[in-house]
Order: structure tokens, then sequence, then C-alpha cells
């Protein structure tokens, strides 16, 4: 059998993750980010990782990466200036967004503003209808205006959308032409980006697109000249929201389709665990440097959506943010990482983030110039971090500056001892994860309890024990190189693509013919996207979302992967109410006449992957542990216990350690709290189980 060697980089705010695979052995490493040049991360890790496995740059067969640069430029607001392109009376729709008030009774919203400022949104004159035909003809004499002074005014890039383009392209493809063929910049237009009906968020999404375009591109072409300059010859994919692999080309064409990227692989990495358990109900649990990530997976599959939010002005409101119509798997995320500061308001209250320290300075106990108390230096004050093996030992930390940082920022200010402050911001930033995951679980109808936690990311396995306490999960798992999980996960996930189309298809008249060609050009679509990395089998799913005629928003429905007939009118409105009953709890009674309609339809296409092989969960039955101990502070006994300090790679199946504990290793520390055993799984997970529960 032919070995294949597989490198997967994640850049995140504070750290890069790197895992090499080498014929199943995972190699991995963290580095600390360089925003000034994000690839020399990249680089710097894979240095480290190729020489531990003794390979070179051209001993690589593919590279995999997720980045969460996009995010961070739509939210720090260090994209191109952008013309806007749009139809003649819908200038102000990105700034009127759907006018709905996500708290009616707050005066004051704060809303983000538009990506586009109104002097850079261009109207011109044509319009399609709602069903595709053309109402008005396009106004070219404008348009070839409109170039010229496009051409002038210092724009980086070009985004067009007009009203009902989802149904009916010809006009925004005929603009893209007209201002290319006099602009030399990127051009995105809606219908390529987001063929979604909803004009706010399609243009607001074309707008992200354009946005991020040339910053992107930029990066990807730096990165890809610097691997071939040091001998790679591998492809290079990138993963995207929707957690499957893409093209970089595909990537630098639409790199909104990277800005939950990074994220998407930590939930790709999750699934897997779970599969490997055969635990339905899951909820991932990824902390990193910068943020902390919340997602649910059941089924072995994490929830997906077609759309999702950035830059929310205010933490967990649904309509605070800028919203993005693209194929994501939907999660919840805050600013709650290693690197997130604390500090105190004006109410003498301790609040953490979202504000990070980042890689640049980092954490006070970094020693890079950094002087606020972060999580990292509380966790560091606390005992739950060895400073002298923290990332491996590449990372000395100070304790001392830690303290000072801590006292200054918090203690002194509310006459606090150090250790007390230290455990108050601690305590702040776990209740704050602990909120956001029963927020996602209640808002998806869910009981956070039943589900068993996969905690990864650099600072998740600190704080898991402390979070299922609050959340009253029993179990947790922490796989093997949680620490790099998301870069892991990269290496996991099948070449998929989901690609989707809006047109509006009412039940009454439902033209088979119309349905079989729009999903036959989604497959088109969806599968050469898959056939640019795999010529392996493919899996389709297919999905219409579909509603009562006159509501506001739509139920996915699975459709059958077959050509459609006449009389699949009848069964789609039997199914769909089906659906309906199950989603709401409820049918609508007496109106079965009440007219259905098919709003969008989704194929997502990927390659079939092995399944991981199957473990069994064992509780242990050797009470292992070495005599060394080190005082850790425990959350759940309120005080400073010496705890018992263990090697992950000293541990074997079934092995069991009563808490409190330390597990160390290279990449990450897993705390044991008090109410909590440790037992090592045959897969070389670690199972966090609380001992009151009988488990």
């Amino acid at each position: 059998m032919t070995r294949q060697i597989r490198i997967g980089a994640d850049i995140g705010g504070t750290f890069t993750d790197i895992a090499l695979d080498l014929d199943g052995a995972i190699h991995s490493t963290k580095v600390l980010t360089t925003y000034a040049a994000p690839e020399q991360a990249i680089l710097d890790g894979m240095d480290i990782v190729l020489a531990e496995a003794g390979l070179g740059y051209g001993d690589l067969d593919l590279l995999i990466h997720g980045t969460t640069l996009a995010t961070n430029a739509l939210i720090e607001r260090r994209g191109a200036k952008v013309a806007f392109v749009t139809t003649e009376g819908f200038r102000d729709v990105i700034e009127m967004r759907t006018e709905s008030r996500f708290d009616q009774y707050d005066l004051n919203l704060v809303l983000p503003p538009p990506l586009v400022p109104r002097e850079d949104r261009f109207p011109v004159r044509g319009r399609i209808g709602a069903q595709g035909q053309e109402l008005a003809p396009l106004d070219e004499a404008a348009l070839h205006d409109l170039a010229d002074r496009i051409a002038g005014g210092g724009y980086g890039a070009v985004a067009i959308g007009f009203i009902h383009s989802y149904a009916n392209p010809s006009h925004e493809r005929r603009a893209r032409d007209i201002i290319a063929a006099k602009v030399a910049v990127p051009i995105s237009i809606s219908s390529d980006v987001s063929p979604q009906m909803r004009e706010f968020e399609r243009f607001n999404t074309v707008c992200a697109n354009a946005y991020v375009r040339p910053q992107m591109a930029d990066y990807l072409g730096r990165l890809q000249t610097r691997l071939k300059d040091r001998g790679a010859t591998c492809p290079v994919f990138m993963i995207h929201s929707g957690g499957g692999l893409i093209s970089v080309e595909t990537a630098a064409e639409f790199p909104v389709r990277l800005v939950e990227s990074g994220p998407a692989g930590g939930a790709i990495f999750a699934a897997d665990v779970a599969q490997r358990f055969g635990l339905e109900k899951v909820v991932s649990f990824d902390m990193g440097g910068t943020t902390a990530k919340i997602c649910l997976i059941e089924g072995y599959q994490p929830k997906t959506a077609r759309t999702f939010e950035v830059a929310r002005t205010t933490r967990f409101a649904k309509g605070s943010g800028m919203p993005i119509s693209i194929p994501v798997i939907e999660m919840i995320e805050i600013g709650a990482g290693g690197g997130s500061l604390a500090w105190v308001d004006a109410m003498g209250r301790i609040q953490t983030g979202p504000e990070s320290a980042g890689s640049e300075p980092g954490p006070a106990c970094y020693q890079r110039g950094g002087t606020r108390p972060a999580i990292t230096d509380a966790d560091l004050v606390l005992g739950k971090i060895d400073p002298d093996s923290f990332a491996g030992g590449a990372i000395r930390l100070s304790t001392d500056k830690a303290r000072s940082a801590i006292a200054t920022g918090v203690g002194d200010r509310l006459g606090l001892p150090v250790e007390a402050a230290a455990f108050g911001i601690v305590e702040v930033v776990d209740e704050n994860m602990a909120n956001a995951a029963r927020v996602h679980a209640v808002e998806n109808g869910k009981n956070i309890s039943d589900n068993i936690m996969v905690a990864f990311g650099g600072a998740a396995p600190l704080h898991a024990a402390r979070l299922c306490e609050k959340l009253g999960i029993d179990q947790c798992l922490v796989p093997p190189g949680a620490g790099v999980g998301s870069a892991i996960g990269f290496l996991k996930a099948p070449f998929g693509y989901e690609a989707l189309a809006s047109r509006v298809i009412r039940l009454s008249s439902f033209d088979a013919d119309a349905m079989n060609a729009l999903v036959a050009d989604l497959k088109t679509t969806a599968e050469g996207f898959v056939r640019s990395g795999s010529s392996g089998a493919i899996r389709r799913e297919i999905i219409a979302y579909m509603r009562y005629v006159g509501q506001g928003w739509e139920i996915p429905l699975p459709l059958p992967d077959r050509s459609f007939a006449p009389g699949d009118a009848d069964t789609l409105r039997r199914d769909f109410r089906t659906a309906y009953a199950r989603f709401f709890g409820r049918a609508i009674d007496g109106l079965e006449d009440l007219e259905i309609e098919i709003v969008t339809v989704s194929v997502k296409a990927q390659d079939l992957r092995p399944a991981p092989t199957r473990h069994d969960l064992t509780l242990g039955h050797t009470e292992a542990g070495a005599p060394l101990s080190r005082p850790v502070f425990d959350p759940a006994r309120g005080e400073t216990l010496f705890s018992t300090e263990v090697a992950r790679d000293a541990l074997r199946p079934g092995d069991r350690v009563k808490g409190p504990a330390v597990v160390v290793e290279r990449e990450t520390t897993t705390i044991v709290t008090s109410p909590f055993d440790v037992v090592m799984q045959g897969d070389g997970s670690l199972l966090l189980i609380r001992r009151e529960a009988g488990k």
C-alpha cells in the first residue's frame, strides 16, 4: 500500500496548529500566529513536524488549510474598498437591513455598519421579476459610464447584486462583462456567490465576498509561492464553512465560503470522535486562544445552516450581526479563549472578552509585552498550567507577570487577593461559555445535559470539567491530539461542496421537468467541485426548503436522489406536513388545502470516506497515578488541592485516575476536577466521568 503524507494547517487568532498524518501516525505542533505574514507561521510549524517525521516538503502529498483570516477581516474592517452595483431603488438595502429589531424595546440598538458606504453604492436601471422574467432592460449605457467611474475611483473590488438575480442571472452577468472590460479588479456577482432569495442577505454576502477577496487571493498566492520555493509540489486545498474541501482557486474566487473554515474542522473532528464511539448526541467544545465554539452533533453529523452572522454587536442576539448567506456548520462562537482579556466594568463586575491579547503581544505571562490580564494568566496562577512546559516548552511563562497583571487589572480594583481574582476571572469565562452552550441548545430545542462533551483546542481541556459541572453533563471525551483538533479535523474532511438555488415552486403547479433540470444543474455544480480533488464514489444529499405560502421562513425536507414525476407533488405535500409537525411539534389542522411551496433546493455532494474503527467506552478498572502531585485550585471545592499529575502517554487503556488530577501532554493539559475521574480509552482518548452520577 502506498503511503500518503498529508498536513492540516489551521490559522487561529493566537496559535497556528499543524498536524501531519503519516500512515495514521500524527505529528503535530502549535506556533504563535504571525499577523503580518500568516503564511510564515504555517511554514514554521511545517518545518517542525517535517523534521520530527524525518521528511521534506517534496514528500508531501496533500496540504489542507483552514483560516480565520476572512472572519477577522470582516470583524476588524480590514478589507478592500468595494464598489457595489445594484438595481435602482435598492441602493440602501444593506443599510436598511430587514428593519426588524432584535430587541424591540431597546431604543439605542447598535448594528454593524454596512461594509460598503452609501457613496460607493451605485444603482442602475433594469429589473428582473420574481419568476425570472425581464421587466425592464438593463441600462448598458449607464453601466459603461459607471465602469469608467469605478476605474478611476481607487476601488479594490466590485460587487454586483441585482434584485431577483437568483431566478435569472443574465443582468448580473452582462454587468460583470461590461465592467470587467474597463476595470482590472475582482468582480463578484450575487448569483454566483449566493443564489438565494432575500435581497439583504444576498447583497450583504456578495459585498462580504468582494470585501475580503483581494486580501485572501494575495495571501493564498503568497502561501503557494513560498511552499513551492521550499520544494512542495503537492496540491493545496481549503476547508470551507460547510465542512468540505475546495481548491485554492475556488477559495480565492469565493473567500466568503472560508469565513467559518477553522471552526468547521473542529466540528468534523468531534463528529469523527462521536462516530468512533457510536455516540448519537455530542456537544463539541472547542476553545483556543481567541474564541470558544460550541456545536451540536447528532447522528455523527454536525448541525448545518444556510446562513449565519458575524460581528454581532450584542452577544447571543440573532439579528445583531452581518448575515452571511452560505452553507455553514452551525455553531455558537464567543470571544472566550486563552487570550481573552479580563477587565472590571463600571459596576465593579469582572468581565472577560471579547477583546483578546492574541499572539501579539499575547497574555502577560507570555513575556512579549502584554500587561493586561488574560484567561491564560488566571489559569497559570491557579496552577492549571505548568509554566515550563507550555506549548511543549516552546513558550516559557512567567507566573510573576501573570500575578502582576491580575493584581493591577482586577484584584486591586476589587480589593481581592490575586488567587481570588484569578478564580473570579476563570469562573466568569466558564459561566459565559456554559451560558452560550445553554442558549445554543435551547434555540435548537435540545437538552444540553443529554449530550456527551467532546473537548479540544489548546484551552478546552483546561476548562471542560468545570463546564460539565455547570451544564449537568456527566461524561467528557478529550481525544488524542485535542490541542490541535481542528487541524486534525481537516485531515478527516471529505471533498465536498453544497450548491443551492432559490426557485419558488408551488406544489399545486408542480413542474417535474423544471425540478429535474434544477436538481441536475445543482448536481453538476456540486460534483464538479468534488471532482477537482477526488475521483472516488460520491454521496449526494438533496434537500428542499419548503413552507406554507405566506410564511416567512422554510423548513428542510430531504428528497430522494432520483428523477421526479408529476405525481410526486402529493408525496412532497405529505412529507412536508409530517416534517412540519415534527419540526414545530404540531401540524396545522383543518388546513389540508393550504398551499405549499418549495423556495430553495440544495444538493450536497461529497466523496465517500471509510468509517473510523469503532471503540466501546470503558469505565476503567485499574487505578493509576504517579506519585507526582501539584497544587491546583479546584472550583468545585473552592480551594487549592494537591492534584495527581500524570503524563498522558504514561496511561494505558483502562487506567483510571481519581480526581482532582492533571493529565499533561505537549499541546494542552486536561484538568480533572474533584467530582470527576478520568479513564484512558482504547483509542487514546481521555474519558472524564462524574462519580456521583454512578457512571
